[in-house]
């Protein structure tokens, strides 16, 4: 199966399973990853999700050029009918970690590019390499690396199509931890019980205050979360909180 999928303690797991191919997004790869996607945006129990590659040689290195047919139809009839692929369906307010095992590729860097945390094994290696086979990084490369990184570091790789290692990418800040290949899935795992453990609508309204006040002003940001903590002061679990911070246990979240 291209795409594995399970769950525990709050925490989903995908991974894409075709280390033969490098990981590569086939047809049936790109629909059963919608599907995935779809599940765990739905699903109250599940809290974070950790997202890799199978093997240590790589994450995914974008579209499977061999195993996928050029389109029958114009473009403008795919994107008025379907939109772009993939991408779209990693929108939601529930956080993403990319547990990236080797090469992060054209459209492999852009579904990290579109994940909320990216952790690496020291043999990993980032690049949007379209220019070299006359294509463009237009899931949201060219527009999330310039964010993501410096510049000057992002418009070196789109024009050159050069890859960085590991050390680069946590210099530069793409990624925010780099472990040896053996010690990746743990420190995901670690990651992922540590946001699972909180409470999951402050998570949630974390997440949606940092994304959406990226594109406002300061004072505005500033705002937009104070009503944010305004919804939340109400909640149950908020209670729950404080009730379980003065009597010393650990809280029991309900998610309301």
């Amino acid at each position: 199966m291209g795409v594995e999928f399970s769950k525990e303690d709050h925490v989903a797991y995908v991974t894409l399973n075709r280390p033969k191919a490098m990981n590569s997004l086939d047809p049936e790869s790109v629909t059963r990853l919608a599907e995935v996607w779809a599940e765990v945006a739905k699903d109250d129990n599940i809290r974070v999700t950790v997202l890799t590659g199978a093997g240590e040689k790589s994450f995914c290195t974008g579209t499977d050029m061999k195993k996928t047919p050029p389109p029958q139809e114009c473009m403008a009839s795919i994107w008025l009918r379907e939109g772009q692929p993939i991408i779209p369906h990693m929108k939601m307010w529930k956080p993403i970690i990319c547990a990236i095992n080797g090469y992060a590729i054209g459209g492999g860097l852009e579904m990290a590019l579109a994940c909320d945390l990216r952790i690496a094994s020291t043999n990993a290696k980032f690049g949007l390499t379209e220019v070299k086979v006359a294509s463009l990084a237009g899931l949201n490369g060219t527009q999330c690396i310039p964010r993501a990184i410096p510049q000057a570091v992002a418009m070196k790789m789109l024009l050159t199509g050069e890859m960085i290692d590991a050390k680069e990418a946590h210099r530069v800040g793409l990624i925010s931890d780099v472990v040896e290949p053996q010690e990746l899935m743990t420190l995901a795992r670690n990651m992922a019980r540590k946001i699972a453990g909180n409470a999951p609508l402050s998570v949630k309204a974390a997440k949606q205050a940092a994304v959406m006040g990226l594109d406002m002003p300061l004072e505005q940001g500033i705002a937009f979360s104070h009503l944010l903590w305004g919804v939340l002061r109400d909640t149950e679990d908020r209670k729950e909180g404080f009730t379980a911070f003065a009597e010393k246990r650990a809280p029991q979240w309900k998610g309301r």
